[in-house]
């Protein structure tokens, strides 16, 4: 078995649907972190404007996805547990910057966070709790 998201890393493959879906572009993944750009598009915004708030939580799930998938073997798989999203400013049109980090890799519970940037700006933090599966073959 193979490492699926790295594989998208390494442009072995094409990324997963909800990728695509969100528009997350991954610029890099290693060593529990990852870096990716984000464009929300006018489908994700709300009636004020604004990217609704489950559009800025998923960006930060698909970052933190690619973090842990980075110090990962092929023998194991993931599945977020929690996800809790603190909101700090509107996310606007524009592009958003997102830096996910593994704060503590363990053989079954994982801990990443998510910052999500914009014009340099913060605009929201997540943190999730990972459960980590060892695959039997």
């Amino acid at each position: 078995m193979s490492n699926p998201l790295m594989d998208v890393i390494h442009f072995k493959k094409e990324p997963p649907p909800c990728d695509t879906y969100t528009g997350v572009k991954m610029v890099e993944a290693h060593d529990g972190m990852a870096h990716a750009i984000w464009r929300p598009t006018e489908h994700m915004l709300n009636g004020h404007g604004v990217v609704m708030g489950g559009f800025v939580s998923s960006a930060a799930d698909v970052a933190m996805a690619y973090a842990i998938s980075s110090l990962m073997n092929d023998k194991q798989l993931f599945a977020s547990v929690t996800l809790n999203v603190a909101f700090h400013r509107p996310a606007l049109p524009g592009e958003i910057e997102v830096k996910a980090v593994v704060e503590k890799f363990g053989r079954t519970m994982s801990y990443v966070t998510a910052d999500l940037y914009q014009n340099d700006k913060l605009v929201a933090s997540a943190v999730s709790s990972v459960l980590v599966h060892e695959v039997n073959d």
